[in-house]
């Protein structure tokens, strides 16, 4: 049982899959998977998270992976997303687990995996947000609507690297979940079934 989530920010996509795995007694991707590129490739995790949430150079994955003469920068970011690629296939090979972001959906595209896709409207994911905020982050609403849109955005982009399919497209994933004024909790006992009977079909 895989199963990957794309989510816009403050859609509560992470807490969705961290509840799902513990639901579920799966193990669970999101941040680790950025302590494991840079376990391999000697690469700061901060680096590294920072290709992820701000995106990277325009091309395709497969251009990347045969572009020989392209900076140091761009050197770096073709093999952060090499890499990413090994770790992901290498997780989703052993079966059983939730891996959140990442373009994890495109990268298993063909494999047995439920791909769900997390939104919701902005005033929910600007109430998400401060309430997930530091306690340091004091950020106004339309400050926040800002971060929310740019950091989407940038999710968009990277998946669009490894991917010729559009993100947050609905035709491109398994369920769409829309968690608009939802309390996540009151949700993923439904869901877990819902995924139980979605790979019983298959």
């Amino acid at each position: 049982m895989i199963i990957t989530i794309s989510r816009e920010f403050g859609s509560g996509g992470r807490e969705i899959g961290k509840r799902l795995a513990d639901e579920l007694g799966l193990a669970y991707y999101d941040g680790e998977i950025i302590t494991l590129i840079a376990k391999e490739t000697g690469m700061s995790e901060e680096y590294i998270q920072n290709i992820s949430e701000k995106g990277v150079y325009p091309y395709t994955y497969q251009f990347a992976k045969s572009f020989l003469n392209s900076s140091p920068v761009q050197n770096s970011q073709i093999q952060v997303l090499v890499k990413q690629n090994e770790i992901i296939k290498k997780i989703a090979s052993k079966g059983n687990c939730v891996i959140v972001g990442r373009a994890a959906n495109a990268i298993l595209k063909g494999e047995d995996t439920i791909d769900l896709f997390i939104y919701a409207d902005m005033k929910s994911k600007v109430a998400r947000c401060k309430q997930k905020a530091d306690e340091n982050e004091n950020l106004s609403d339309k400050e926040l609507e800002k971060k929310i849109v740019e950091v989407s955005k940038n999710r968009e982009k990277f998946h669009n690297v490894v991917s010729n399919e559009q993100w947050g497209k609905k035709e491109n994933y398994d369920l769409c979940i829309n968690t608009s004024g939802v309390d996540i909790k009151s949700i993923i006992t439904p869901l877990r079934m819902y995924i139980e009977n979605w790979f019983r079909r298959n």
